[in-house]
């Protein structure tokens, strides 16, 4: 990969932050954005900007037909059979939420269980712990291990005829743990449980195939994948689809609608109620031709290694603790013993370095690690090698910093 040529698609990296030359290091909080995406969105707004499937002028049908072909794209980028299986949402939380209320509500009662792990972000959490509380479901856990993996032997312990959904994250957002979805959704197909599998982490660093997965719902934002905020995507088998109930109603999403009662419109309308964020799906469509272009096994092939040079480095610093296991995703989370994390973060700031410090929306996971905070950084395919040299090199002097202090 021609790392330099590739950056220079990447306007927001040319510049400098607090004196020096920007390393963008959050981008598992969400990514840069190519200037093919920026003008697809401008082109939109500047040409054809109307709504979409409610006019037969020049400019609604424009608007439509580059909507639905973006819908296209994104079948295709995740092997789903049928372009009815790509349901937009402003995100990986609403879509998660869309599952949880529009097919869990309805199908869970009391004694069911829904299973997810320690490591979900609090997306893939909260909504089921509303859900069981709402239904008398019981939320269980998959055991951990200590390097912050699961063990395929605990999953199959774990799940029973009692379970019902079970929802996991493929990549962990803190650990960069991979989990093995597809050996999890057989287990769970097997007790006759369905497979939410969380992609936020996952669909922008490696191919994914929702057909090979088995996955029945597969979820994803578009905003950590190149593409604007706002838009993400619900992936759903389409029988799985068919007999959910939406559960917010309006316009768009009716067929007819009477003064006492209404009717839904088809699948993949029946769960797009209000006028939809149309540049935004417009401009992932356009973040997946970038992507195409270079290609998602080279762009995971690249981070891995850039991945395990992070690691290597960071390991061989003294105070420094490192979380999650050897074999990970594009991310490092750590502390350096008796610095808090938003120091840490705030010191690699001043040298021009962002990394995201916090609980990164996993706080039942922080108490697995014990600990409240870490400091991450998260990797992508414009970032360099020279680039993590300056993370580990920004790591020791604030280490030496805060040791001289102290």
């Amino acid at each position: 990969m021609d790392i330099q040529t590739i950056r220079k698609d990447f306007p927001i990296l040319n510049q400098q932050v607090n004196g020096h030359q920007l390393v963008y290091l959050d981008n598992a909080a969400t990514s840069q954005k190519p200037t093919s995406v920026i003008q697809t969105m401008v082109d939109y707004y500047e040409r054809y900007n109307s709504n979409v499937h409610r006019g037969v002028h020049t400019l609604g049908t424009l608007a439509t037909d580059r909507y639905e072909e973006a819908r296209e794209k994104i079948r295709r980028f995740i092997h789903a059979k049928s372009d009815k299986e790509i349901i937009y949402t402003t995100g990986t939380t609403q879509s998660l939420n869309l599952i949880a209320y529009g097919y869990g509500l309805a199908r869970l009662g009391k004694g069911d269980e829904i299973v997810i792990s320690p490591m979900e972000h609090h997306a893939n959490l909260i909504p089921w712990q509303q859900v069981a509380q709402k239904t008398g479901a019981v939320l269980r856990y998959f055991p951990m291990e200590e390097d912050g993996t699961l063990a395929l032997e605990k999953v199959r312990e774990t799940i029973s005829n009692k379970t019902k959904i079970v929802s996991v994250t493929e990549v962990s957002n803190v650990l960069g743990t991979v989990n093995p979805v597809k050996e999890i959704a057989k287990i769970a197909h097997e007790c006759g449980a369905i497979m939410v599998v969380d992609g936020a982490q996952s669909t922008p660093h490696m191919a994914v195939d929702v057909q090979a997965l088995d996955a029945d719902f597969f979820v994803f934002s578009g905003h950590k994948m190149l593409g604007p905020t706002g838009i993400g995507i619900l992936y759903g088998k389409q029988a799985l689809l068919e007999a959910m109930e939406p559960i917010e109603t309006g316009g768009e999403m009716i067929d007819e609608v009477g003064f006492q009662s209404a009717t839904w419109a088809e699948l993949p309308w029946k769960l797009e109620a209000g006028t939809p964020h149309i540049a935004g799906a417009i401009g992932l469509g356009a973040a997946i031709d970038y992507l195409q272009r270079i290609g998602m096994d080279q762009i995971q092939s690249y981070e891995e290694s850039l991945t395990n040079t992070a690691y290597e480095l960071l390991s061989q610093i003294d105070g420094v603790t490192l979380y999650g296991p050897g074999k990970r995703s594009g991310l490092v989370s750590f502390n350096i013993n008796g610095v808090h994390p938003h120091d840490v973060s705030t010191a690699l700031d001043s040298e021009g370095i962002a990394v995201r410090a916090g609980h990164h929306c996993a706080q039942p996971l922080m108490s697995c690690l014990k600990c409240e905070s870490t400091v991450r950084a998260s990797f992508y395919f414009y970032n360099s090698e020279d680039e993590i040299e300056a993370l580990a090199k920004g790591i020791k002097e604030t280490k030496e910093f805060f040791g001289h202090v102290v």
